[in-house]
């Protein structure tokens, strides 16, 4: 028999619900949402929701399995996003995975003197250009809130520092609609208009139901005015197993589901197929502590079957990974990365935030953790190619070629296929007496380097007009 000289790629994957689990969890979505319901208090809310079939009673919002899966048929399958030049980077759509940061720290641990400070604008600048210079890192959120800003527009300000000093999408959150108008007009400004936005936005909305099961009204204003202008809305809640959410992994995979897509109705009914962007994030309460875990195994299982539910709806989904519950770039923030990033990957979770500084149960960033998480994100991005099969990589001919007993080095097929091999900046292969000679750096060591090395690249620099503008835009900001 011949050899096949087509090239043969299997992607790896990873399922942690059948089918049949998949057809019990909608069922139990749809009679959450048509039996129990959601509470909200917006009174265009709740008139555009009972016009269309919803049951209204009071606060009390019932929701007919038919609309949740008219609402799903109307979204759009799939999401692209741009950076602010107009280059479509990052496509939304099956169980493609793009990572990023994460969003809304209030502490800052310099990489210099591992001193714990509060968040500031400078700090935002810093990682925002620092994500900017790590390029597995798809795209960027606000990552921490400016203590050092009038809290009135410190939402604004801390998207500005970062669309200044990152190119890339930005996932962004804020306090209310004029928040929302304001930033959106920022996002004009940097690509160049509505008619460049809705190519591929540059701006992505993160909002949330509280959970259990309830809107209040500022969220609810968002998401009208996100459907509206077609601005991309993540609609993210965060049922925490044994607090707001059930014990059980199905019962707070329900409820997530069932909140995410009681926005998903409302949004599709203001504006069919405007981009809609599903998920929750799923953890426990850790019942030792009652902390809201960041690094708890089940959060990555319970976030797997809720990426599969998004891919069953052909919906858009926002996953987390790459967060921890270590105080330190130690060990335990190492392996509960590690094992979030790739599991998240092979399940195929979209846009994957949380990927650099959500440390100590989401409070703290570290430009170090950042680093150590792209390093971690770039070995899941080799791992997920997986093995391609062609009759170059079978390398039958140079087999034969050295023969038994012979070495490979010097084979020009050597040379042409060694560098799809990840070579780390960070992780040391070299043997002990080598290690000492260079000068025995521990892992810390080797990683505040790298990170200090990182922190010099400069991103672009805006035309002065647009400076001038932003100038004049945040002059306004009330």
């Amino acid at each position: 028999m011949g050899i096949a000289t087509e090239n043969l790629y299997f992607k790896p994957s990873l399922r942690v619900i059948n089918d049949a689990q998949i057809s019990r969890i909608h069922a139990a979505t749809l009679e959450v949402l048509e039996r129990t319901g959601i509470k909200m208090t917006h009174s265009e809310g709740l008139e555009i929701l009972e016009a269309a079939g919803a049951k209204v009673t009071g606060n009390r919002v019932r929701i007919p399995s038919w609309m949740v899966e008219d609402a799903i048929a109307a979204a759009p399958h799939r999401v692209i996003l741009g950076n602010q030049k107009g280059e479509r980077t990052v496509f939304l759509e099956k169980d493609n995975s793009y990572f990023g940061p994460s969003l809304d720290c209030i502490d800052y641990m310099d990489p210099k003197t591992h001193e714990r400070v509060r968040f500031t604008s400078d700090h935002v600048k810093a990682t925002a250009a620092l994500c900017d210079g790590l390029d597995r890192f798809d795209w960027c959120m606000i990552i921490g809130m400016a203590d050092d800003v009038p809290p009135d527009i410190a939402d604004r300000v801390v998207v500005r520092n970062t669309l200044e000093n990152c190119e890339k999408p930005l996932v962004f959150c804020c306090k209310d609609t004029n928040s929302v108008k304001d930033i959106y007009e920022m996002g004009l400004l940097l690509c160049g208009g509505k008619e460049n936005f809705d190519k591929a936005p540059c701006l992505v909305h993160y909002s949330e139901p509280i959970s259990p099961l309830l809107y209040y009204d500022p969220a609810v204003d968002k998401i009208i005015f996100c459907a509206e202008k077609s601005i991309p809305l993540i609609n993210f809640p965060a049922p925490q197993a044994c607090g707001s959410a059930p014990a059980t992994f199905a019962g707070t995979i329900v409820q997530g589901s069932a909140e995410s897509l009681s926005g998903l109705v409302l949004h599709q009914l203001v504006n069919p197929g405007a981009p809609f962007i599903y998920g929750a994030f799923t953890t426990i309460m850790d019942m030792k502590t009652t902390i809201f875990s960041y690094g708890a195994s089940e959060l990555s299982l319970m976030t797997g079957a809720m990426a599969q539910m998004a891919q069953h709806y052909q919906l858009p989904f926002f996953g987390t990974a790459g967060a921890t519950d270590s105080k330190f770039c130690d060990a335990q923030a190492g392996a509960e990365v590690a094992f979030q990033c790739l599991s998240s990957a092979a399940v195929g979770s979209g846009l994957i935030h949380d990927c650099s500084s959500w440390m100590d149960h989401g409070s703290l960033v570290s430009p170090e953790f950042m680093v150590l998480t792209h390093d971690i994100v770039d070995s899941v991005h080799h791992f997920m190619k997986g093995i391609p099969i062609t009759k170059e990589t079978l390398a039958i001919d140079v087999i034969d070629q050295v023969g038994p007993g012979g070495h490979y080095l010097t084979q020009k097929h050597t040379m042409d296929n060694f560098r799809q091999i990840k070579y780390s900046e960070l992780f040391d292969r070299s043997i002990y007496q080598k290690w000492v000679d260079a000068g025995a750096k521990k892992f810390e060591d080797r990683l505040q380097a790298l990170t200090l090395k990182k922190m010099k690249h400069e991103p672009r620099v805006l035309p002065a007009e647009i400076i001038k503008e932003l100038d004049r835009m945040q002059a306004s900001w009330k």
